[in-house]
């Protein structure tokens, strides 16, 4: 028998008659690989208990691990074997034993790679913050739909809200937004509970009515805008961030997520072709049109000696982060209510709807994964949105800096 490689596994086929086909290795016993009637292919290993039972375990996913890491990995089972242990057992007693905890660490180690970093990131703080002191102790097979029922409505009531630590970012909340997020992840990692650990039939998030997350209605009418505007040019000559006020201006320009601005670095704007070269987003890579005036501002900002970023703090190397209350203090002075940062990406939506732009043209300004206009530009702008990035800009500034009309902007409700 050949010692499994990579080539003896791409050269084994499934059986046309259905039955799985199994080669074990020439170097080390008990150790071989098992393709089935789907192409499927495993490693695994066949030893005896202490007392003389043949036991046959499956140590990984061909594709997943190299035949020189299932190898070192079987070589340590069947070692283990020898000794007295029963490796197979001692699996299924882990399994049955584990919480959801722990179903969450697995979850986060195997995740990592396969998802964006930024979604697990979201994904740890979630299962840390609101999963594992609510229900992180409870066994995953005796999980059951009430416990769900009970994480989603602790989550809504705001048990698990607490301060950040050292005191920034404000503060972790509760409400229907939070619980439903939490509850998709929640669903997601019960599913390796089904598959491959087989440790459920069932999963119990599947039924569960998520809450209503509350989508974005507010947005800033042109004459709401020149206010702030008003505030804004105020605030130049006291104590206010320069970053802050210069990211209030530029999120109502463009659109963007409030993220997508304070972690800009210099090196992604082009001037020429008038867009920002994201190497990731929320939807990926992508380039995202917006105003020549909004080039302007990004140029007029001063630069910092080695900072990347175009808008830094004040102290340290990082970008600025204080935006929520730098705008919540701006928006007191001009007497303007539940206004978010999320807020200024919906007046940005509702202003390009006022001047008559699609919601399909909306969305490729906004970034959303649209086929045909933002996936579609992989080296340069679409023009006609770099033209309605232009047109919706020169509307703001023009707000911003007290002109308006009288014009009442549409909500637009589906576009965050």
């Amino acid at each position: 028998m050949p010692k499994i490689t990579k080539r003896v596994i791409d050269g084994l086929r499934p059986d046309s008659g259905g039955a799985e086909v199994f080669r074990w290795d020439g170097e080390l016993r008990g150790f071989g690989v098992r393709i089935m009637p789907s192409g499927v292919g495993s490693y695994h290993i066949q030893y005896r208990t202490s007392h003389g039972r043949t036991r046959r375990m499956t140590i990984g996913r061909v594709g997943v691990l190299t035949p020189d890491e299932a190898r070192r990995l079987a070589r340590e089972k069947l070692a283990a074997a020898a000794k007295g242990s029963d490796p197979s057992a001692e699996r299924r007693s882990v399994r049955k034993s584990m919480t959801v905890g722990e179903l969450c660490d697995y979850y986060v180690a195997h995740a990592k790679g396969r998802i964006k970093d930024s979604t697990l990131a979201m994904d740890k703080s979630r299962i840390e913050t609101h999963v594992k002191p609510l229900i992180g102790k409870l066994s995953v097979r005796s999980l059951t739909a009430n416990d769900v029922e009970r994480l989603k409505i602790d989550i809504i009531a705001g048990k698990t809200a607490k301060s950040r630590k050292n005191g920034r970012g404000g503060v972790t909340t509760g409400g229907g937004g939070v619980a439903a997020r939490t509850l998709g992840m929640l669903g997601t990692i019960l599913e390796y509970a089904k598959h491959p650990l087989n440790l459920i039939k069932e999963n119990p998030v599947r039924g569960i009515k998520k809450p209503s997350e509350g989508k974005q209605r507010r947005f800033l009418s042109l004459e709401e805008i020149a206010r702030l505007g008003a505030v804004i040019r105020q605030a130049e000559t006291m104590s206010e961030h320069d970053s802050g006020i210069s990211a209030i201006r530029f999120l109502l320009m463009t659109g963007l997520r409030r993220m997508e601005a304070l972690a800009l670095v210099r090196e992604w704007i082009d001037v020429h072709t008038q867009c920002i070269r994201f190497p990731d987003t929320k939807s990926g890579a992508q380039l995202r049109p917006i105003g020549r005036d909004a080039i302007e501002l990004l140029m007029s900002l001063p630069v910092r000696d080695g900072s990347p970023w175009v808008f830094p703090a004040r102290r340290g190397k990082r970008h600025y982060i204080g935006l929520p209350k730098a705008l919540k203090r701006l928006c007191t002075r001009a007497g303007l209510e539940g206004v978010t940062v999320h807020v200024l990406r919906h007046s940005f939506a509702a202003a390009a709807a006022e001047i008559g732009f699609s919601e399909f043209t909306i969305a490729g300004l906004l970034g959303h994964s649209v086929p045909g206009v933002t996936a579609r530009y992989a080296h340069m702008p679409d023009s006609a949105l770099v033209a309605a990035a232009d047109r919706v800009c020169l509307r703001i500034k023009t707000a911003l800096q007290g002109h308006y009309d009288n014009c009442a902007m549409p909500n637009i409700m589906g576009q965050t």
